[in-house]
């Protein structure tokens, strides 16, 4: 068995509780010392799959918004365009579609432009006059929360995908808003710092989190200004990280402010199921109608039959959501904060202390001359930007048009081809790295299969039997199985601990390298647990000997 450096594991032992994201970095160094083979990095979530129509249809509407801001201005020879003009709009876009028949987009931004008139409602006129002009990027985003027909499509394509229904007479629909913001990880930000801003969580709070979790959100409360007291809602590995109804039972604790949870998860990439969500209800229902529940439920597409808790418990929910890993668009930092418009926060904050609202009183006096009716939502829109800056809040125009151009492709992929398409990639991925490692891969219907856990204990048992297994986890921590990889083979995977995963264990994302790059890791790490294997098995014979 290769050596590996005795300063590297006293480092892993300094450094143990660093993010696993910080911890992937030294793995990275190390898996790429040998410039003669190609690192293979799956511990890394972006996808390297995206969606290519609604880019094509962004590609055309950016041709029709030019051939608009050129209408203007003609006597300056092509050196200044002007706004777009609302005023025969509507004809003006069908003569370019004819005009561009033939190239690719055109027909899908035409058929996105039916949809929303024919089917949604809206006027084609206002629809086509917002997304030129968020496409020139010429104005302020108006509203800064979000612009306001993208909203409207924005939460029809939200809730039809958590579950909870889209059609026009549903009545969630018209009563959820939205704030458009530089994906999840913004919408987190700007929701710890509103909440703490507004008093509803303080420092020396209780919170609650559902573990194993995407590790930031373990890390984010701990900090200064927020100082908050975590407790632990614990899913089970043996109900397949799900989380048992004693551990939901902690919720009743009136002293736990807010519940945070990733569904599906990360790392475990497992959503809830429906007993799950009812025994949530029934808490809530019943004893914690002041409970704040924060879902991340980015995840959600690559799900079978998902249900988000915000479509069960809509005045008690914030739901996060990010267009970031279903469509391939990290970079274009597109997400989005969900609230009802009849919510928990709001009631919350009108039952603070009388020095407290006159503190808020001050605190919002710049923007509104009735602070105590100011929402929550739009608190959380001020409070992004220090509040005196508000009126440049938003998400930049640009990214919500083609946000809206994603949920549009969403909404009408009535046949869901491309969800097909997107799942049938992960499954093959996961069904490649088990093949690799000679073992049948588990089937479960509640994997989104977007990361995949290797249980260190359970693995090692199903290659080599119990007796193996146990003196495998007496001998080796589960970070010098990563390293070795790293080293050797150059495999990167996330070590489970840091995302407060009970069992030793490595995540796997199997989003981002190709299929015979999976094959390949589940090849490398059955190589090294048959090394370890061999070293036991000497063991054992010179036991026998002696």
């Amino acid at each position: 068995m290769a050596d590996i450096d005795e300063s590297i594991l006293k480092d892993l032992k300094r450094l143990r509780e660093l993010s696993p994201f910080e911890f992937k970095e030294l793995l990275i160094k190390l898996a790429s010392r040998n410039s003669e083979r190609m690192m293979l990095n799956a511990g890394r979530g972006n996808p390297n799959f995206l969606a290519l129509e609604p880019r094509y249809a962004y590609l055309q509407l950016g041709k029709f918004a030019i051939a608009e801001s050129e209408r203007h201005f003609g006597y300056m020879g092509d050196l200044i365009g002007g706004h777009c003009e609302k005023d025969g709009i509507e004809a003006r876009f069908e003569i370019f579609i004819r005009n561009h028949w033939n190239e690719r987009g055109t027909r899908f931004l035409n058929s996105a432009v039916s949809y929303v008139r024919d089917y949604l409602g809206l006027s084609a006129g206002d629809f086509l006059y917002e997304v030129v002009q968020g496409y020139l990027g010429c104005e302020y985003p108006t509203p800064p929360r979000m612009l306001p027909l993208a909203e409207k499509i924005v939460v029809r394509y939200l809730l039809k995908e958590m579950g909870a229904g889209y059609d026009l007479g549903y009545a969630i629909v018209d009563e959820t808003q939205l704030f458009a913001v530089e994906g999840g990880t913004g919408a987190m930000a700007y929701l710890f710092e509103s909440l703490k801003a507004n008093h509803i969580l303080n420092p020396g709070d209780r919170i609650a989190i559902a573990v194993p979790i995407f590790s930031p959100y373990l890390e984010i409360p701990k900090l200064d200004q927020y100082r908050l007291e975590i407790v632990e809602v614990k899913a089970s590995p043996e109900l397949g990280y799900q989380i048992p109804d004693e551990e939901l039972e902690k919720l009743r604790d009136p002293e736990i402010k807010a519940f945070f949870l990733v569904n599906p998860g990360n790392p475990t990439a497992v959503k809830l199921e429906d007993r799950v969500l009812e025994k949530l209800r029934e808490i809530v229902e019943n004893e914690r109608e002041d409970l704040i529940i924060i879902t991340d439920d980015v995840y959600a597409t690559f799900a079978d039959n998902f249900k988000s808790v915000y479509s069960i418990l809509p005045h008690n929910t914030i739901l996060v959501y990010s267009f970031s890993k279903y469509f391939g668009a990290t970079g274009w930092r597109l997400g989005v904060i969900a609230i009802h418009r009849d919510n928990v926060v709001d009631r919350l904050i009108a039952e603070l202390p009388e020095e407290v609202q006159e503190e808020l009183d001050r605190r919002y006096a710049l923007i509104t001359p009735n602070p105590r009716e100011l929402k929550f939502i739009e608190r959380l829109v001020a409070d992004s930007r220090n509040v005196a800056l508000r009126h440049t809040a938003g998400l930049s125009t640009p990214q919500q048009v083609q946000m809206v151009l994603f949920a549009l492709y969403g909404l009408m992929d009535e046949e869901e081809t491309y969800k097909k398409a997107v799942k049938r990639i992960l499954r093959r991925r996961y069904r490649a790295l088990y093949r690799g490692m000679g073992l049948e891969p588990v089937e479960n219907p509640n994997y989104t299969y977007y990361y995949t856990l290797l249980d260190m204990e359970e693995l090692s048992e199903r290659l080599y039997g119990k007796e193996f297994s146990r003196w495998f986890m007496e001998n080796f921590p589960p970070e010098e199985f990563i390293i070795r990889l790293a080293k050797e083979a150059g495999v990167v995977l996330l070590p489970g601990k840091g995302f407060e995963v009970p069992h030793p264990s490595a995540r796997v994302s199997l989003a981002n390298l190709r299929e015979v790059d999976y094959l390949t890791i589940g090849r490398t790490i059955r190589k090294i647990l048959d090394e370890y294997y061999e070293e036991f098995r000497k063991k054992g014979e010179v036991n026998a000997q002696g």
